[in-house]
């Protein structure tokens, strides 16, 4: 009869340890360093209407959320508008341009 092994359960490779612990705490550090801010700046040329459609079309928000943007934008000179993967967001920035809008990104801190 074949001896099936079984792992004595005080192995520490059956409970967590530190160092699992410490390996999943840099994992998630590791993921939020990957965030970056979508900001859009505030510009003479459109309309606050205006940059509240391209809101709301673009990221989905409410006209509440989107108008409260806008306000930051118009009266902070920008507005964070999105915090998302890097590759996404330059995607939201090429397409907010394309809507004439002033943006940029920073990585989040």
């Amino acid at each position: 009869m074949p001896h099936s092994w079984h792992p004595h359960p005080d192995e520490p490779s059956q409970d967590p340890t530190p160092d699992e612990e410490r390996e999943s705490s840099v994992a998630l550090e590791d993921e939020l360093e990957k965030l970056w801010k979508v900001i859009v700046w505030n510009d003479p040329v459109n309309l606050m209407s205006y940059v509240v459609y391209v809101l709301q079309r673009l990221f989905g928000y409410s006209l509440e959320e989107a108008t409260q943007l806008m306000l930051e934008v118009h009266n902070d000179g920008k507005s964070i508008v999105k915090i998302t993967e890097q590759e996404k967001g330059e995607r939201y920035v090429s397409r907010l341009h394309s809507y004439g809008l002033q943006a940029t990104m920073e990585k989040d801190i």
